[in-house]
């Protein structure tokens, strides 16, 4: 990101936090950012720990809360149950062919207390007390299928999606054509032409598609949106964005830890099995309320190890994984041989590119999201399509154990106001966006940078922006760091220290989660997701024809036709389809 001194980073962020306080349309009308926010607070807007209903301008609750089955409660499936708020949703079913994911979805990540506070579990939520109790309110099903199938005798209206992402688009078609709303996780889709075939069932069904990419509900970054709308950078002219991550071989988040009985030779053979051991001796030694903290420990984990059931034979001879749709593959590679069994598809699906669509789709798709809301500030709110992208990805740290790269670097350009493409000095506006995407080293984390005339804004891990103005110069301090590893696919959950609009800033989860909720029990044109499928269909292109472009090797220049849900061209070349196989029950 950038080097600052102790003093120009308080600097910047007194200065963002003034520049927060400027003018917005709140509910009474004009408004001061600092007037609303006080007001909000002081009228219980932040009870329940949130002022979105307040300052994204929909209800408070709704009358009825909206009936919800969850399709996949894995880490970032987890990370959704949390953010549910009962005054819009009840979850009336869940869907995971994992024990592990089973377990947590009801108790919680007990893991740490970071991942305990992203998925605190479906007892915290609701406030059973035990599983049985809320086993009572909740049915739970394996496959997907099986709860779209049950969901109109089990009162269910619709589904939150955090399924593998080549899983997107079967289940939200499906769903929609049962009638069922679909709030999906990132991407949209695996491809541009799922993703358009998700927009099309969408608007022949009528039912809400949203996507999950947060920043379109986060305060601090809506602020900063303000802040280029009313011209304190200057002209945007430049963009840098990048997510470093310390993950390597043996300690890669995504590379979770297989059941030992599956692969003998793999890395993580006998880590879950060791710890269990370990754990084991603690709770025998715990006095007190250490006793009940082990015990959730050990039972988590023994719910980790009890996966293996996945790689056991079912009645067809064949591994469950396999029977639920998963692969095993060889891949063969000169002097060494990479076995790879579908209960390692699934669990490492981040890793392969039938299943996943490696860093651009997991991470660089939130940043681009964001060049993209700060180019379209620029524009003064209007969404702009990108111009080329040119990009590279390398594998620079780990083996023959995934598909996906391990570096990936880009670079896109935007139209700036003013750009011509037929005229000699028009066509040359531009502005331009360089991201970075690495492992085996996270110093300096995740965030953004805009460049102006007159002013940076800097927003790091989702918690902190500092504004700096055209006086301030960048001043390169000698830091010491170690790599840092996430905890989940796309980073912790962040606190904000002391900068930003509000003590406490959310990175949207909870937000994107009441509005869809509201959307559907206030059904109008104008009551939409904000991540609505065009929307969320040009987030994709983006980031999967950067993919692209990094495998040929060669610059992309965007086509218009590709961001629109009713034209037929795709990046990929793949015409849209919306009668698959896959898309039927």
């Amino acid at each position: 990101m950038m080097d600052l001194s102790p003093e120009q980073r308080e600097a910047g962020k007194r200065d963002f936090v003034s520049a927060a306080n400027g003018i917005i349309h709140g509910p009474e009308g004009t408004v001061s950012r600092r007037d609303f926010i006080k007001e909000s607070a002081a009228a219980g807007a932040v009870a329940v720990g949130g002022m979105g209903a307040f300052y994204f301008g929909y209800g408070a609750s709704v009358a009825n809360p909206v009936r919800v089955g969850i399709l996949g409660t894995g880490d970032e499936g987890s990370v959704l149950l949390g953010a549910i708020n009962p005054d819009y949703m009840e979850v009336k079913a869940i869907a995971d062919i994992r024990p592990y994911n089973v377990h947590r979805a009801f108790h919680g990540d007990v893991y740490s207390a970071a991942a305990l506070d992203a998925r605190p579990g479906l007892l915290r939520r609701f406030g059973w007390k035990t599983e049985d109790e809320a086993r009572k309110h909740v049915k739970v099903y394996g496959p997907w299928q099986q709860l779209i199938q049950n969901a109109r005798s089990d009162g269910i209206e619709a589904v939150i999606i955090a399924l593998p992402l080549h899983l997107h688009a079967p289940a939200a078609i499906c769903a929609m054509r049962a009638g069922l709303h679909v709030l999906t996780e990132k991407l949209m889709g695996h491809s541009v032409h799922e993703c358009k075939e998700m927009a099309r069932v969408a608007a022949e069904t009528r039912k809400h598609l949203a996507t999950g990419h947060q920043r379109h509900y986060s305060i601090l970054y809506d602020n900063a949106v303000d802040q280029i709308k009313r011209g304190l950078l200057g002209n945007l002219h430049y963009i840098r964005a990048q997510w470093h991550r310390g993950n390597m071989p043996g300690s890669d988040s995504w590379q979770q830890p297989l059941p030992p009985q599956v692969k003998p030779k793999d890395p993580t053979t006998d880590q879950l099995a060791k710890q269990l051991v370990s754990w084991r001796k603690q709770l025998d030694a715990a006095r007190g309320g250490e006793i009940d903290n082990w015990r959730r420990k050990v039972a988590q984990l023994e719910a980790q190890l009890a996966d293996k059931i996945l790689h056991e034979k079912g009645e067809d001879g064949k591994p469950l994984a396999e029977t639920y749709g998963y692969e095993a593959k060889r891949f063969e590679f000169p002097g060494q041989v990479y076995d790879r069994p579908a209960i390692e598809e699934l669990i490492r699906w981040r890793l392969w590119e039938r299943t996943g669509g490696g860093l651009m789709a997991e991470l660089g798709s939130h940043q681009l999201d964001a060049a993209s809301i700060f180019v379209a500030a620029a524009h003064g709110g209007e969404k702009q399509i990108p111009l080329s992208v040119v990009a590279a990805a390398n594998r620079s740290i780990f083996g023959p154990d995934r598909e996906s790269d391990d570096h990936v670097y880009c670079i896109i350009e935007f139209p700036a106001p003013g750009y011509d493409p037929k005229d000699p000095v028009g066509k040359r506006r531009k502005i331009g966006m360089q991201y970075a995407s690495i492992n085996g080293n996270g110093f300096e984390g995740y965030g953004e940078i805009a460049f102006g005339t007159e002013g940076t804004l800097i927003l790091e891990r989702e918690q902190d922006a500092m504004l700096l103005q055209s006086a301030a110069r960048a001043s390169r301090m000698t830091v010491q760091a170690a790599p840092s590893l996430d905890t989940q696919a796309s980073g912790p959950a962040q606190t904000a220290q002391d900068s930003g609009p509000a003590a406490n800033v959310s990175r949207g989860y909870k937000e994107q989660a009441e509005h869809w909720a509201w959307c559907i029990r206030n059904p109008s044109p104008e009551n939409k997701p904000r991540c609505h499928p065009k929307v969320a269909l040009g987030d994709s292109v983006i980031a999967l024809t950067t993919n692209i472009a990094a495998q040929r090797k060669q610059r992309i220049e965007f086509k218009p036709e590709w961001f629109d849900p009713d034209h037929d061209a795709t990046p990929e070349g793949v015409k849209p389809n919306t009668t698959r196989d896959s898309y039927t029950l």
